[in-house]
C-alpha cells in the first residue's frame, strides 16, 4: 500500500479533462488498496509517490516534491496542452520531466515527440471508460455528436462549418460544451439561427453527454491538440466511429491505419467523410469494425494495470 498524491491544477469542482482523469485515477488506485489525495498544489502533504498532471502548470509542486522529498517516487503525466505547445518553448516543463522517476503519456503516438532520454521513462497509459451503454442510433436521420467545451485547442466549429459543404439534408450535429470561450458561444449561436441542421446543446451532465454518444452514429473529434481524448475512449467503448483530425494525439488513440481522418481545418474534406458515413454502408461498417478492434485498449481493467506498473 502506498500514500499517493495526485496533483491537478484543475480545482475541485472544474469539468476538465484533466481532472475527470485525477478523479478515475484515484478511484483505480484506491481499489488497488493505495490511500490516495487529489489536491490542485502539493502543500508538503506526506506520501510515498506524487503523480504530476501537466508538466508546466504543476511545475512549483513538481520542484517542490522533489527538493523534500528526494527519495520519494515523482510520476509526471503529459497532457495535449503539455506535449504539443509547452514542451518547445516552456523550461519549466522540460525541467518538469527531467526531474520526473517516471513520464506518463496518454498515447501511443506521443512517444514520439519525446526526446530519447524522456522516453526511456516513459510509459502509455490510455485512458478507460466503461459507460453501460450500447450504440443505437436513430433512424430515419444520420446525427453526428461534437463532445467537448467551446474553446479553441478544440476548434468546436469545424463540424458546422462542413455543413456548407454538406448537401445531405438527413445529417445532423448535436454540439455539447460549455461556452468557455464566449466569443465561439456566439458563434454557435449564430449557427443554430441560420442551419436547421445544427444544434448546440451547450452544457450538459457526463451521463447525458454520453446518452447523446450512444444514440448517435459519429463523434466528431476536430481538436488542434489532444494529449488523448477521453471522449475517443468512451465512444469506442459504446461503439460510436469517430471521425478525427488528422493530429498526433488521435492518431495515437484510434491508430495509424484508422480510415476516419480528416486534415486540421479542412471542414470540405470533413464534408466529404460525413457524406460518405452517411452513404456508403460499407465505409460505415469499416469505421466500426476498427473501433471494436480497439476497444480492449479503453477498459478500466487495462487502464488500472498499466497505471500501477507505471508508478510501481
Amino acid at each position: 500500500m502506498q500514500r499517493i498524491v495526485i496533483v491537478t491544477p484543475a480545482a475541485a469542482g472544474a469539468r476538465s479533462g484533466n481532472r475527470h482523469t485525477a478523479l478515475r485515477w484515484a478511484s483505480l488506485l484506491r481499489g488497488a488498496g493505495h490511500r490516495v489525495r487529489v489536491v490542485a498544489q502539493w502543500q508538503g502533504e506526506p506520501c510515498d509517490t506524487m503523480v504530476a498532471l501537466h508538466a508546466r502548470r504543476s511545475h512549483g509542486s513538481i520542484v517542490r516534491f522533489r527538493q523534500e522529498r528526494p527519495g520519494k517516487r515523482l510520476v509526471v503525466v503529459l497532457t495535449g496542452t503539455d506535449l504539443y505547445r509547452d514542451l518547445p518553448g516552456s523550461a519549466d516543463a522540460r525541467q518538469s520531466l527531467q526531474l520526473a522517476d517516471r513520464v506518463v503519456v496518454l498515447q501511443e503516438a506521443a512517444l514520439r515527440e519525446l526526446g530519447d532520454a524522456i522516453r526511456r521513462k516513459a510509459r502509455v497509459v490510455y485512458q478507460s471508460a466503461d459507460p453501460k451503454l450500447r450504440h443505437a442510433p436513430p433512424d430515419g436521420r444520420f446525427r453526428v455528436a461534437v463532445i467537448g467545451h467551446l474553446r479553441g485547442e478544440k476548434d468546436p466549429m469545424r463540424t458546422a462549418l462542413a455543413l456548407e459543404h454538406l448537401r445531405a439534408d438527413q445529417v445532423e450535429v448535436v454540439h455539447l460544451g460549455a461556452a468557455l470561450d464566449p466569443a465561439i458561444g456566439a458563434e454557435a449561436q449564430r449557427w443554430m439561427a441560420r442551419e436547421p441542421r445544427y444544434r448546440w446543446l451547450g452544457s450538459v451532465t457526463h451521463s447525458r453527454a454520453l446518452a447523446w454518444l450512444a444514440r448517435s452514429h459519429l463523434l466528431v473529434v476536430s481538436s488542434v491538440m489532444e494529449g488523448g481524448a477521453n471522449v475517443i475512449a468512451e465512444a469506442v467503448r459504446v461503439g460510436t466511429p469517430v471521425i478525427a483530425s488528422r493530429v498526433s494525439g488521435n492518431i495515437g488513440m484510434l491508430g495509424r491505419d484508422y480510415p476516419g481522418y480528416f486534415p486540421l481545418y479542412d471542414e470540405k474534406r470533413l464534408a466529404r467523410l460525413l457524406e460518405r458515413a452517411a452513404s456508403d454502408r460499407r465505409f460505415y461498417r469499416a469505421l466500426k469494425q476498427k473501433v471494436s478492434k480497439r476497444r480492449r485498449l479503453f477498459a478500466p481493467a487495462a487502464e488500472r494495470k498499466a497505471l500501477i506498473a507505471a508508478i510501481r
